[in-house]
Formats: C-alpha cells, sequence, structure tokens
C-alpha cells in the first residue's frame, strides 16, 4: 500500500499514465478484450508481477450454453493455488469509498460493479449514452479530492469529480430502486505465490484438470443449430440485437479460444503447437461469423461453423496429447 501526502491511497502505486498492459491486451491481438471480469484479473494479476496466464486453462471448458457462450474467468481456486489470492464476496454496509481505502489501506482491494455511464474509458460505447454494469479493481483512492483509479477493460484509467460522485452514488438525489452493486474483496495472502517450475508445474496440472471437464460434444455444432433458429429473428432485430449477441456468443468464444492458444503456447511450447494452430483457427472462424452477422444476410449457419467445430475437436485431441 502507497499512501501520498495528497490522500490517494493506492494499492501499487502505479500512474495510469505510464502502465503497460499485459500482452494478452497488446497490438495484434484478434480481441484485444476477452470480457469485464477477466480483463481486470489478467490486469491485476500483471501488475503485481505475476503472469496471468497460468490461470486461464479455464477457457478449455468454454461451452455453448443454449442461448450464449460461457462467461469465462478464472477459478477462485485456480488464483489460490497458483498466486495466494483469495477472492470472495464481501457486504457493501458502508460507503464503498470508505470500504475501498480501508482495504487498499490494508493491503487488499475490491472487485466492484460499476456503471459504465460513468467510467470515461468507455468514451464512444457507454460513457454518458447507457447504464451497462462492468467490473472493475480499484487501485487507488482519494475521498478528499474525489479520485479513483482502476482497473478496467485493458488498461489502468483514473476519473474524478462528477464521475466519481456518479459511480459511488453521491452528492446529490439517484434512484432509490437500485440495489447495492456487487462486491468482492481481493485478498492477497492466502498462500505464497507460486513462481519458476512450481507455477508451471501447477498451471500444466490444472490445465489437465479443465481439460478433462470439457464440453462432452462438439459446442460448435450446437451452436450452428442454434444459431440457425436465431438468425431470422436477428435480421428483423435492429443494431443492438446484434450487438449484444455477438458479444454472448461469437466474441465470448473466439476471444477465450485466443487466450486459450497464448495460454498453450506460454505453457506446453512446441509440443502444443498443431493445438494452437487449431485453436487460432476457431479465433479466425468467430472473426468471420461476426461480419456475416454484421452483414445481416441470410446465410447457412451449419457451413459457416463447420470449420471452428473441426478445429474444436483437433484443438481437443492436440492437448490431449501434450498434456499427457
Amino acid at each position: 500500500m502507497t499512501r501520498t501526502a495528497a490522500g490517494l491511497v493506492s494499492l501499487l502505486g502505479l500512474d495510469p499514465a505510464i502502465y503497460d498492459a499485459h500482452a494478452l491486451h497488446g497490438p495484434g491481438r484478434t480481441y484485444a478484450e476477452t470480457n469485464c471480469y477477466t480483463d481486470i484479473l489478467i490486469e491485476l494479476l500483471h501488475a503485481r508481477g505475476e503472469e496471468p496466464l497460468a490461470a486461464m486453462g479455464c477457457t478449455l471448458r468454454m461451452d455453448f450454453e443454449g442461448d450464449q457462450w460461457t462467461f469465462f474467468k478464472p477459478f477462485p481456486d485456480d488464483l489460490e493455488r497458483l498466486f495466494g489470492i483469495d477472492v470472495h464476496e464481501m457486504q457493501p454496509y458502508r460507503p464503498l469509498p470508505e470500504q475501498a481505502a480501508e482495504q487498499i489501506a490494508q493491503g487488499r482491494t475490491l472487485i466492484v460493479e460499476l456503471d459504465s455511464w460513468y467510467l470515461p474509458d468507455t468514451q464512444g460505447m457507454s460513457y454518458r449514452c447507457e447504464h451497462v454494469k462492468s467490473s472493475v479493481v480499484v487501485e487507488a483512492i482519494d475521498r478528499e479530492a474525489e479520485r479513483l483509479r482502476y482497473f478496467h477493460g485493458t488498461g489502468l484509467y483514473e476519473l474524478s469529480g462528477e464521475d466519481y460522485r456518479g459511480v459511488f452514488r453521491l452528492g446529490r438525489p439517484f434512484s432509490e430502486d437500485v440495489l447495492p452493486p456487487y462486491t468482492e474483496l481481493v485478498r492477497f495472502d492466502a498462500r505464497p505465490a507460486l513462481r519458476g517450475g512450481e507455477l508451471r508445474e501447477a498451471a500444466r496440472d490444472l490445465l489437465r484438470t479443465h481439460l478433462a471437464h470439457r464440453p462432452n460434444s462438439n459446442p460448435f455444432v450446437r451452436f450452428a443449430a442454434q444459431l440457425e433458429r436465431d438468425l431470422p429473428r436477428l435480421l428483423a432485430g435492429g443494431a443492438s440485437d446484434y450487438h449484444a449477441y455477438a458479444f454472448a456468443t461469437v466474441r465470448m468464444a473466439g476471444s477465450a479460444f485466443e487466450v486459450a492458444s497464448s495460454q498453450a503456447r506460454w505453457l506446453l511450447g512446441d509440443e502444443a503447437a498443431r493445438a494452437c494452430e487449431a485453436l487460432l483457427r476457431i479465433v479466425e472462424g468467430c472473426k468471420v461469423l461476426s461480419f456475416r452477422l454484421a452483414r445481416r444476410r441470410p446465410f447457412e449457419p451449419g457451413p459457416a461453423l463447420a470449420g471452428p467445430a473441426g478445429a474444436w475437436d483437433e484443438a481437443m485431441e492436440q492437448l490431449d496429447a501434450a498434456i499427457a
């Protein structure tokens, strides 16, 4: 914890102006973002000097769940085993700025769902135009100066003034029928973090476990069948319907399997070369399907998803061989 003379209480003493994001959020990625929860854990771990790829075996459990793909995020047990980090729900029974400042002063932090209407890093998306909940990690707070530094999306950002008062619902009347935000406490003292060979050994063991819990049938085959039923509704609907559908389906799957490829390459190296190639074919197939959906013209989902379906079978087979 770092406390400045100006009253800023910071977990790691970071400056958003010079912060360098993890390579998972770097240039050249097909999907620079995954989802709000996984993205903030990637950056929190990275900022602490850990390797977030170690915790990404969960991506191999990606499944089509009837109307969406799995909203993937590292398992709490994995975070504790690998990095000694304990994440659990906390009760926001007091003003959140007070709780955040006190927890950071004790070397902990909060994950909290805030309204993107007040998050300036979402400029051009939801900032000041749409009320969307999104998870952030509090890195620093200055209650007197009304400043908040937070991990969100692909980096570290700062808000202040009216945005500060908005995210914490301070200084003016707000609707009383809004529930308190879902809030989690993040502790870093559950156990010593693993390093070097021990970290890779544990990550490999977790990857094997997650691989054993992959879907029992090809999820892209099931997705194709559902998309055939959904497509008439999507073509008849508006742009917002498409964007919501794409985020919950092809974007979620594509971003997850791109992370899976990165993790396999980091953990298994040349042993996973063919698996990584297959995983990246899934990513490319998801990107192409996004474009086809955006054009809003009829097409046959089965042939469009045949490539990702075949690549999923190959990727799982190759990973089985590499991890054996």
